[in-house]
């Protein structure tokens, strides 16, 4: 639950800043007039994320065992792979994200409603395909009580859109550069369990070997250590999303993601830099 609060906090605030900004700049400009057709497109980026979660929930329970886990650890590696990309393209982005959004709609203005319409779905549109990747694959393969994983995320998404409407209206000063440092780290960390998961996934598909290599049983470690050991293995769990049994494989996978990607996001802004630098030098012959 507190692992997909996260997933929906942190992308539906992408997306509620999106709208935002597109919605502030139309009436900064006194373009009021073209708020209909900006919010018919966000309407159906929306109605199509959701539709794509739906689809692939009804896709996947139709499907044999080995199947169903080939498709959902597959999925689940491709959805952690674009949420790693949006998460260091909304570092590095965040500062002219609003001044490029802004330039798309001063030019669908002169264009036509159509425009207007499909600037919006194709901002929003990215965002809520996205996030309906993620939720699903995080939400199937989470071993709570199949309603607690859905919660987590709607009230997430619930909060999201809360904090974008007070951002709009100027009731809330929200340090953004802190925000998306702090929650990009911690999905980070949901992500590398997802990521896990997927390689668990393969393994159960009979794709990769290792299936009976055990390295933790979570319930069984945790259960050493009473109630505290209960809590602490409802956060585990809340948070990695982890098997009843995590194999060696899953746990390689899970540090040889969270150890390089960790490192990348959180060093200093000159490092970055640095080496940003560097791969733009031209070669000494």
């Amino acid at each position: 639950m507190l692992g997909n609060y996260l997933i929906g906090l942190r992308e539906g605030l992408e997306a509620a800043l999106v709208v935002s900004i597109l919605i502030a700049y139309l009436v900064r400009t006194g373009n009021r007039g073209a708020l209909a057709p900006v919010w018919a497109g966000i309407g159906l980026a929306v109605a199509l994320s959701a539709g794509f979660g739906i689809a692939l929930s009804a896709a996947s329970s139709d499907m044999q065992f080995k199947t169903q886990e080939l498709f959902g650890g597959t999925l689940s590696i491709v959805a952690v792979g674009l949420v790693t990309w949006m998460v260091f393209w909304m570092r590095k982005a965040a500062r002219g994200i609003k001044a490029e959004l802004e330039g798309r709609l001063e030019g669908a203005l002169d264009v036509g409603p159509f425009a207007l319409a499909v600037v919006a779905f194709m901002a929003v549109g990215r965002e809520g395909l996205e996030t309906a990747l993620f939720l699903w694959t995080n939400i199937s393969n989470s071993t709570e009580d199949s309603t607690q994983p859905i919660i987590g995320a709607v009230l997430g998404l619930v909060t999201a859109i809360v904090l974008g409407y007070l951002l709009y209206r100027g009731g809330l000063k929200l340090n953004l550069k802190a925000f998306f440092t702090w929650t990009g780290g911690a999905l980070i960390v949901v992500a590398a369990g997802v990521f896990g998961y997927g390689f668990h996934d393969l393994q159960e598909a009979g794709v990769l070997p290792g299936l009976n290599a055990v390295v933790l049983e979570p319930a069984t470690f945790f259960a050493e250590f009473g109630r505290a050991g209960q809590w602490a293995q409802t956060i585990f769990q809340g948070v990695l999303n982890v098997t009843p049994k995590i194999t060696w494989l899953q746990l390689t996978m899970w540090v040889a993601y969270v150890v390089p990607v960790m490192y990348l996001f959180l060093r200093p802004a000159r490092a970055r830099a640095v080496g940003a630098d560097r791969e733009r030098a031209p070669a000494k012959s």
